[in-house]
């Protein structure tokens, strides 16, 4: 890149164990043993006190991707969306081709090869067992779930990305705002995400602080974080946000 042509500066902002904003820019390549062929970025780690781990994975030659199962240490489970690009996804010895909006979750791991200028996102966490219930693999895409009104108001819409289930301890959705819309409250909850913007604009509120988030970004909520966004751009504000759901709190 060179020097830089004028006073450095940057959009993020990082409040360790509360939220964070990480947008595009520094963002920086880590080396992941069993990825190879990546540009590997780490947008949410416990380190900043997630409960997850959460990557961009940005694909340098054709078939790059996974030299050994993602996550399949013993209680991981793991997730990939393609955002765009094709890919060839698996887990369990099967295997599905897909594009753009597809993704596949695993509970006990998952592989992946990826078509050149494929970008995906990454995730894992560890599962919390339920006594006599449990998850299963799910491969899908976005483009084949039909949006509905989120909290009946017609301005703003959701998929559910995974089965709304007691077995599964979490889920991913895709939410969006159109022009003007926005949460129907404040949320204030346990529950902690992972949202990395897909499309648009939006003016969102985090911790009674009013941030400007756009395409490429990632955010991360903490615990009890107040949060609601507005769509602000001429266009729809999309994204897609993880969520841990089914379970009682730890003490």
């Amino acid at each position: 890149m060179g020097y830089p042509k004028d006073v450095l500066s940057s959009r993020a902002v990082v409040k360790h164990g509360n939220y964070a904003v990480i947008p595009p820019e520094g963002r920086v390549n880590n080396v992941v043993p069993g990825i190879e062929g990546c540009r590997v970025s780490i947008i949410a780690s416990p380190k900043m006190g997630a409960s997850f781990v959460q990557y961009i994975i940005d694909a340098e030659k054709e078939g790059a991707g996974t030299t050994k199962t993602f996550g399949a240490e013993q209680g991981i489970e793991s997730f990939i969306y393609i955002i765009e690009g094709q890919a060839t996804l698996g887990t369990g010895g099967k295997t599905w081709q897909g594009g753009a909006g597809a993704y596949l979750y695993s509970p006990t791991g998952l592989d992946f090869k990826l078509a050149a200028k494929t970008r995906a996102l990454l995730y894992k966490q560890r599962y919390i067992p339920l006594e006599g219930q449990g998850p299963r693999v799910v491969y899908g895409n976005v483009n084949d779930i039909a949006y509905r009104e989120y909290d009946n108001m017609e301005n703003v819409f959701i998929k559910d990305l995974l089965p709304v289930e007691i077995g599964f301890d979490m889920n991913m959705h895709i939410l969006s705002f159109a022009p003007g819309g926005c949460h129907p409250f404040v949320e204030t909850h346990v529950q902690e995400h992972g949202a990395y913007i897909l499309e648009g604009d939006g003016c969102y509120l985090l911790d009674n602080e009013w941030q400007m988030i756009k395409q490429e970004d990632f955010v991360w909520f903490g615990p009890f974080v107040t949060q609601a966004a507005y769509g602000v751009g001429r266009s729809n504000f999309t994204y897609i946000y993880s969520k841990d759901c089914h379970r009682d709190v730890a003490i």
